[in-house]
């Protein structure tokens, strides 16, 4: 589908979307700030109606949504057997309906797999994207937007990050939270509000921010993605995403037993951290850069922005031994650049549950 932003003047676009319109730090603060709003052509719109619809995605996924409140904001994962993130949604419900923004990317194969599990059940999920796109900024930016509100309620979905949501358990602890003045949400609009918001901003009377700029300020706010952070090993504490993806005290779902044990007895095998890029060399690693300790590679960068305030930044996973002082480096095609790691998940990050260690029978025996 053809972005109706490419006729904005400056409009960078490719396939995902808008990136720029040419100034992605000044794009940065006016989006951060609530003067800009951003097209989010690399998101999709799914729709699950039936009076089914909340215990049916409760049953299926990380998150508790059985009494889920119309306009209450929460986001799942649905994981495999084993505990690994294999779909991730933003989920607002409407009264009639639940609406869970994805990755673009990952809507096909959430929607497949959410229709094979439907059963007898009286939901009907379907892709809602040639209805509806998303559109990112303030909450405050996104009140002056005609968002739509099909049964009577608006539909915008509040970013609940970095907060640590009920039945939720963070593992970062920087005090305060980088994601704490983080002010970000993203509506729901008709598509030809859509193209309105486009012929406005051509014209003058919009501010638009690209995908460039809203991808800076979620780096910032150490909040992960799917379509960035996640690969086919990645298990939800790695990530942080506990805090907000996952409720430790809800029924039972796939990969209940891997989520429950790694945090109350293990500790997940790598870990999130976030990186400052020495900016001599002006250049950024693409996700998938090696993060070297040494002659020995402990990770790999998953996304990178430069940003207005602390420049070159990023994202990496890396192994949970790692050091956290370590004098980490990113190989960008054969130059090596450093980079100061700050943990958001430490090395001791699980084992929340205080096992007594039981003596060993032949010490019993000896004791006595």
């Amino acid at each position: 589908m053809a972005s109706p932003f490419a006729a904005v003047p400056g409009a960078v676009v490719d396939d995902d979307g808008l990136q720029h319109l040419g100034s992605p730090l000044a794009e940065q603060r006016a989006l951060a700030s609530g003067v800009a709003i951003a097209p989010l052509d690399d998101r999709a719109v799914l729709a699950v109606p039936g009076e089914d619809r909340r215990s049916w995605l409760d049953s299926l996924t990380s998150q508790s949504l059985a009494m889920l409140a119309p306009g209450e904001s929460t986001e799942l994962l649905v994981l495999d057997p084993q505990g690994r993130i294999e779909h991730a949604a933003s989920v607002l419900d409407d009264g009639e309906t639940t609406w869970l923004i994805v990755d673009r990317g990952d809507a096909e194969g959430l929607l497949a797999w959410l229709r094979r599990m439907r059963f007898r059940l009286r939901v009907d999920p379907r892709d809602a994207s040639e209805e509806f796109a998303v559109i990112g900024g303030t909450a405050a930016a996104l009140a002056e937007v005609a968002v739509a509100s099909p049964a009577g309620v608006p539909l915008v979905w509040i970013d609940p990050w970095p907060g640590v949501s009920a039945g939720g358990f963070g593992y970062a602890a920087a005090e305060p939270h980088p994601g704490a003045e983080r002010d970000w949400a993203e509506g729901i609009v008709p598509r030809d509000v859509e193209r309105d918001i486009a012929e406005r901003a051509a014209a003058g009377d919009v501010a638009l921010a690209g995908l460039l700029a809203a991808d800076a300020l979620r780096i910032a706010a150490w909040r992960p993605r799917r379509a960035r952070e996640v690969d086919e090993r990645s298990i939800p504490h790695e990530l942080d995403w506990m805090r907000t993806a996952v409720h430790l005290a809800k029924g039972c779902y796939r990969g209940q037993e891997t989520v429950a044990k790694v945090h109350n007895l293990g500790h997940p095998p790598r870990r999130l951290v976030s990186l400052q890029l020495d900016g001599s060399d002006s250049v950024l690693p693409a996700p998938g850069a090696e993060v070297r300790l040494g002659d020995d590679v402990v990770g790999v960068v998953t996304s990178a922005a430069l940003h207005y305030e602390e420049g070159p930044i990023a994202l990496a996973v890396v192994r949970r031994s790692t050091p956290e002082d370590a004098a980490l480096e990113i190989d960008v095609d054969g130059t090596p650049i450093a980079a100061t790691a700050e943990t958001i998940v430490p090395p001791a990050a699980g084992a929340t549950a205080n096992v007594p260690r039981l003596p060993r029978l032949g010490r019993r025996r000896a004791a006595t």
